[in-house]
Protein backbone atom coordinates (compact mmCIF):
# COMPACT_ATOMS: atom_id res chain seq x y z
CA UNK A 1 0.00 0.00 0.00
CA UNK A 2 1.35 3.74 -0.30
CA UNK A 3 1.41 5.85 1.64
CA UNK A 4 -0.51 9.43 0.89
CA UNK A 5 2.13 12.44 -0.14
CA UNK A 6 1.34 14.09 2.91
CA UNK A 7 2.86 11.10 4.70
CA UNK A 8 4.87 9.09 2.53
CA UNK A 9 8.27 9.59 5.23
CA UNK A 10 5.17 9.06 8.56
CA UNK A 11 4.55 5.77 9.71
CA UNK A 12 1.33 6.44 11.64
CA UNK A 13 -1.13 9.06 11.52
CA UNK A 14 -4.38 10.60 14.04
CA UNK A 15 -7.56 11.37 13.51
CA UNK A 16 -8.55 14.30 15.64
CA UNK A 17 -12.40 13.33 15.40
CA UNK A 18 -12.10 9.84 16.80
CA UNK A 19 -8.10 10.13 18.60
CA UNK A 20 -7.40 6.90 16.78
CA UNK A 21 -4.04 6.48 15.25
CA UNK A 22 -3.45 4.51 12.02
CA UNK A 23 -0.60 2.62 10.99
CA UNK A 24 -0.52 3.68 7.09
CA UNK A 25 1.47 -0.10 6.59
CA UNK A 26 -1.72 -2.09 7.74
CA UNK A 27 -4.80 0.12 8.22
CA UNK A 28 -7.63 -0.76 5.65
CA UNK A 29 -6.89 2.01 2.20
CA UNK A 30 -10.59 3.39 2.73
CA UNK A 31 -10.31 4.25 6.27
CA UNK A 32 -7.02 6.60 4.78
CA UNK A 33 -8.49 7.55 1.81
CA UNK A 34 -11.45 8.93 4.02
CA UNK A 35 -9.10 10.31 6.51
CA UNK A 36 -7.43 12.39 3.98
CA UNK A 37 -10.86 13.48 2.63
CA UNK A 38 -11.78 14.70 6.04
CA UNK A 39 -8.94 16.33 6.42
CA UNK A 40 -8.86 15.93 10.13
CA UNK A 41 -5.51 14.27 10.36
CA UNK A 42 -2.26 14.55 12.43
CA UNK A 43 1.55 13.18 12.29
CA UNK A 44 3.05 12.31 15.59
CA UNK A 45 6.77 13.94 16.25
CA UNK A 46 8.73 11.21 17.18
CA UNK A 47 6.91 8.85 14.82
CA UNK A 48 5.98 6.37 17.03
CA UNK A 49 3.14 4.30 18.95
CA UNK A 50 4.38 5.52 22.49
CA UNK A 51 3.88 9.09 21.33
CA UNK A 52 0.48 8.76 19.84
CA UNK A 53 -0.40 7.48 23.05
CA UNK A 54 1.47 10.30 25.21
CA UNK A 55 -1.05 12.51 23.18
CA UNK A 56 -4.04 10.96 24.06
CA UNK A 57 -4.13 8.64 20.70
CA UNK A 58 -5.47 4.76 21.06
CA UNK A 59 -3.82 2.62 18.17
CA UNK A 60 -6.48 0.66 15.48
CA UNK A 61 -6.57 -3.01 15.88
CA UNK A 62 -4.03 -2.94 12.87
CA UNK A 63 -1.32 -0.80 13.98
CA UNK A 64 2.07 -2.40 14.59
CA UNK A 65 4.99 -0.81 16.61
CA UNK A 66 7.66 -0.13 14.71
CA UNK A 67 10.56 -2.40 14.74
CA UNK A 68 13.96 -0.66 14.82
Amino acid sequence: MSRPIKFEHSKYVGDKRTQVVYDLDTAPQELIDELMEAGTYLSFGPDTLVEASNRGYKPHPTARPSVD
